[in-house]
């Protein structure tokens, strides 16, 4: 007779509970279910939740009851059809999605969404529907109850706000996640599939947040700081040139001295050779010239004419925060910046060195020129898509347009 057992193999929360599916010497099979569980609240003896008393651990006892009685219908209908070993077991548990056939399930219309989306939108935002994809798995399993493309309305954005914040997601990362939830469910309405009256006004607030920008004095002073190691100096001046060009990491990264292009261009009556580069925005496939100032001139003179050495997004962020520390940014600042126990995004007040990473380049550009240069020629050099999203992207506040506007009539 079969029989069927759930453990985990880590102590670390959450812990994923695995099925193994034994009958006699022939069948063995081990899968990953799609529970997960704090490793205190689970008896490995037993292979349950330790406390059947605390409603949660309840829950999660009797999705696996039923788990297994399914998995006992399924496996004796399969006996003597198909081998039974673990990808078959696999299949059980996730099922393969047919692309050719359309549900009208929240998460099973991710991956439907997901495949017809692959070539269209950038590979990281994959990765986020996938991730927010395992959130309403959760959610489901929180509640105990498959949403459809017709549940989200009201009452689902209650629910989806109550988990996040219980699962200790920022209010920010809250409301992406119902956006990213929206966008599925417009798709879904497109192929034919029924959404509810109250999609188009769901809305989750989203906080203010500061928007963190070095100052032109501040770039000045971490140009002529000396750092104490290679790798530093090579940081601090793609920071400088991010600062100056406005761009995405993913896009002066890949900056070469083959690239720069010279245009005559008439400045007080003379006419100067000026340095351009040409390129398209990896992320907005936006074709954009950008004009290259002294100050990065100076840069690749000092490197023999060549930009600096290319290194890692994941190695920039690191290096910046300590080159910033040693140019003595330390003053105390409002932000927001990874927990790296919880891994979620909190506010505080924070040393400024703490909150730099790879974006702030673009913000101080945008910042930093705003009411010098005319806004619809800055919008050309940073790529956003409208006026709205710069000053957005800038932060700034109604007074600051205000104060901008006054510029025009004193």
């Amino acid at each position: 007779m079969a029989t069927i057992n759930f453990y985990i193999q880590t102590q670390n929360n959450p812990a994923g509970i695995y099925v193994r599916l034994r009958d006699g010497r022939k069948i063995d099979a081990k899968a990953k279910t799609n529970y997960v569980v704090n490793p205190k609240n689970w008896s490995i003896k037993k292979g349950q939740p330790v406390n059947l008393k605390d409603e949660n651990q309840k829950v999660l006892n009797q999705h696996l009851l039923n788990f297994r009685h399914k998995l006992l219908n399924h496996f004796n209908m399969s006996v003597d059809k198909c081998p039974i070993d673990s990808a078959w077991l696999k299949e059980f548990i996730n099922p393969t999605q047919k692309i050719d056939s359309i549900t009208n399930k929240l998460v099973d219309y991710f991956d439907y969404y997901i495949v017809h989306k692959r070539t269209s939108i950038k590979r990281v935002s994959l990765i986020k529907y996938h991730v927010i994809k395992k959130i309403i798995k959760k959610l489901q399993i929180a509640y105990n109850k498959d949403f459809f493309i017709k549940d989200v309305n009201a009452d689902f954005k209650l629910k989806l706000e109550d988990f996040c914040k219980h699962e200790g997601y920022s209010q920010n990362t809250i409301s992406r996640i119902l956006k990213f939830v929206k966008t599925v469910c417009y798709h879904a309405a497109s192929n034919g599939i029924e959404t509810h009256f109250q999609l188009k006004n769901l809305y989750i607030r989203a906080e203010k947040i500061e928007k963190i920008y070095l100052t032109k004095e501040e770039i000045n002073l971490i140009n002529n700081t000396t750092m104490p190691a290679e790798h530093l100096d090579n940081a601090r001046d793609w920071l400088i040139i991010s600062c100056l060009t406005g761009q995405r990491i993913s896009d002066f990264m890949n900056f070469f001295h083959e690239m720069i292009r010279y245009d005559t261009v008439s400045i007080n009556k003379k006419n100067i050779k000026v340095p351009f580069i040409d390129f398209t925005q990896e992320k907005t496939k936006k074709k954009v010239t950008i004009v290259l100032d002294k100050t990065v001139m100076k840069i690749l003179k000092k490197r023999n004419g060549k930009f600096p050495r290319k290194i890692s997004h994941q190695h920039y962020n690191e290096y910046i925060k300590d080159v910033c520390k040693i140019a003595g940014l330390d003053q105390m600042i409002s932000g927001s910046k990874i927990n790296k126990e919880t891994n979620r995004k909190e506010k505080g007040v924070f040393p400024k060195y703490t909150l730099v990473s790879s974006h702030i380049g673009r913000r101080s550009y945008a910042s930093n020129y705003y009411g010098i240069i005319p806004t619809s020629l800055l919008i050309n050099q940073t790529g956003h898509s409208s006026e709205k999203m710069f000053l957005e992207y800038i932060g700034k506040s109604e007074p600051d347009k205000a104060r901008h506007l006054a510029t025009y009539f004193y």
